[in-house]
């Protein structure tokens, strides 16, 4: 599957392009269900709920990705919070993978915490795993920084990835909008 076919939003500039508000609030939404999962872990020791909620956010991950990020819910929710706000397009390529590094650590998480829940000695992998994806949230939704879309561009200039003929901004313009 080529990363350009991702979902259905606007096409703008040559790329197809989501609202970075929406992307951001989607983005707060699931670091708030970590926060939650994070404190029923850490505070409470009640692991019986983090499958359900770390399965919740591998799922948003899983229909972003594969079905359309319309019908993900913290995108949908976040675009009903943010719809009188003017929208800032950003480059929805660098954002399916990063969503992809969000899935593979949302799912490793949700597996591990499969198997807490009867043996707490898998708490340390899935604390890990979860408080990575919790920085990531945060400086996505705090500060307008997608490590995923960093790691996308910088994999496209090791010639990891293949440019796009059409090379789309990130969240606040902060990444080049040429790769060389």
């Amino acid at each position: 599957m080529s990363w350009s076919n991702f979902g259905d939003f606007s096409v703008e500039r040559g790329f197809r392009i989501l609202d970075e508000r929406v992307v951001r609030g989607s983005s707060g939404l699931m670091l708030l269900v970590g926060v939650i999962a994070s404190i029923n872990g850490f505070v409470v020791k009640n692991y019986a709920i983090l499958p359900y909620l770390t399965g919740f956010l591998a799922l948003n991950f899983f229909i972003g990705i594969f079905v359309s990020p319309k019908l993900s819910p913290t995108m949908a929710v976040s675009k009903l919070l943010v719809r009188k706000q003017c929208p800032l397009p950003i480059g929805a390529i660098q954002k399916k993978f990063a969503w992809s590094l969000g899935f593979l650590l949302t799912g490793a998480t949700f597996a591990l915490s499969l198997l807490l829940v009867n043996d707490a000695s898998w708490f340390e992998p899935v604390c890990m795993l979860c408080l990575i994806c919790l920085l990531f949230l945060f400086l996505e939704t705090a500060f307008g920084i997608c490590v995923g879309c960093k790691i996308y561009f910088l994999a496209v200039k090791l010639k990891l990835l293949k440019p796009e003929p059409v090379t789309p901004n990130c969240m606040g313009d902060a990444c080049s909008c040429k790769v060389e």
